[in-house]
């Protein structure tokens, strides 16, 4: 059965283009377009859309009304369109604490060409987000900041086709040896989530105590979006959580989240771990990727890590997870019950590299435990 996806945006050209792009595929089936939210309510009067893209500066409503406005009264997966500027990324935060799923970004000229060169992300986005369980997404707690809203994660990466060559993480780093690690004092904590990631982090972070470990994150999310992302979290919790730049050092009461569009390793030096942001090809089709971050952890920190795999689609991490496991660290995968989406987890499972499978409100717990 075909997703049937609505796209809204004030843009005659994006809506020509997105309509081209998405209407070659035999899963997609573009139900309507609409050039402003009020238009759209009347089209889903008629059929109601399996995905929405939707633009967020628009004319007579902006996106992120429609948005709550939609979370409200018949939870639906939303695919943002936004531009990709530091305003466009702090705005996409709010779209995702009012329940949006993805990402998609656009300039601000040039958008015939842009959409047409990153054609694989908009349909990369569309089937994630087809795929996202909206009964996993939870409302803000009473009394949160946030909007009683569903945050979603993010698949989307910027200017490269899923025609590429799937890479593995050997394409960054040598595949970690038999080298036997040595106890240290503290451990790191290792987490790679995707679709529904932004949530669940949120969930996790949030309920961690300021002297829990030392954290590395990988959420995929594009350039520019990881800073207002970490940010946000950080004015939620009791860690400090942040961009990370390379040489940051791992310690404990701080969460580093890898930066959009570059990959993360961890090294050590002495008995202190620290960060390396580097450049580099796509792998397992995603920059930052879990693959890359696992397998950096399981060659500097081994069985003095512990690794989480969580809600995302795709396998990026699974393998990564495993040579961590490998090494004799412990390694989780979040349960199916909890995910929004279960590709990561499941796959992770299937090659065998997890210790357990534990739901959501576990993981924050596990982390304080491993840390003590």
């Amino acid at each position: 059965m075909s997703i049937k996806v609505l796209i809204v945006d004030d843009s005659a050209v994006v809506r020509q283009v997105m309509q081209e792009v998405l209407g070659k595929h035999r899963d997609i089936e573009i139900v309507g377009t609409a050039s402003d939210p009020l238009f759209a309510m009347e089209r889903m009067k008629t059929v109601w859309p399996d995905v929405i893209v939707l633009d967020i500066e628009m004319p007579r409503m902006d996106g992120i009304t429609f948005l709550k406005q939609l979370m409200a009264s018949r939870p639906t997966p939303v695919v943002i369109c936004s531009s990709l500027t530091e305003k466009g990324a702090d705005v996409t935060m709010q779209a995702f604490a009012a329940g949006a799923i993805g990402v998609i970004t656009k300039p601000s000229i040039g958008l015939r060409d842009f959409i047409q060169d990153s054609s694989a992300d908009l349909i990369s986005a569309v089937r994630a987000a087809a795929q996202a369980r909206m009964n996993r997404l939870r409302p803000a707690p009473a009394g949160a900041e946030r909007p009683a809203a569903r945050p979603g994660g993010v698949d989307a990466l910027i200017n490269e086709r899923m025609a590429a060559p799937k890479l593995s993480a050997d394409a960054i780093l040598d595949a970690p040896g038999a080298a036997h690690h040595l106890p240290t004092t503290e451990k790191i904590v290792a987490l790679g989530t995707s679709t529904g990631g932004t949530q669940a982090l949120e969930v996790v972070l949030t309920a961690l105590p300021a002297t829990s470990p030392g954290i590395v994150v990988v959420q995929h999310m594009p350039e520019k979006f990881t800073q207002s992302f970490a940010s946000r979290l950080n004015s939620l919790s009791r860690i400090e959580v942040r961009e990370a730049a390379s040489n940051d050092r791992i310690v404990p009461g701080l969460a580093l989240i890898a930066p959009g569009g570059r990959h993360m390793l961890v090294k050590r030096s002495g008995a202190q771990y620290y960060v390396e942001v580097v450049d580099g090809p796509l792998v397992s089709r995603h920059r930052p990727s879990v693959d890359v971050l696992f397998r950096s952890v399981a060659k500097a920190a081994g069985r003095n890590a512990v690794g989480f795999i969580m809600t995302g689609m795709g396998d990026d991490g699974a393998r990564g997870l495993k040579e961590l496991h490998g090494t004799g660290a412990t390694t989780y995968a979040q349960d199916e019950a909890s995910c929004v989406v279960f590709g990561m987890p499941k796959e992770a499972i299937a090659l065998g590299g997890v210790s357990e499978v534990i739901p959501l409100d576990r993981i924050a717990t596990v982390i304080e435990r491993h840390g003590r």
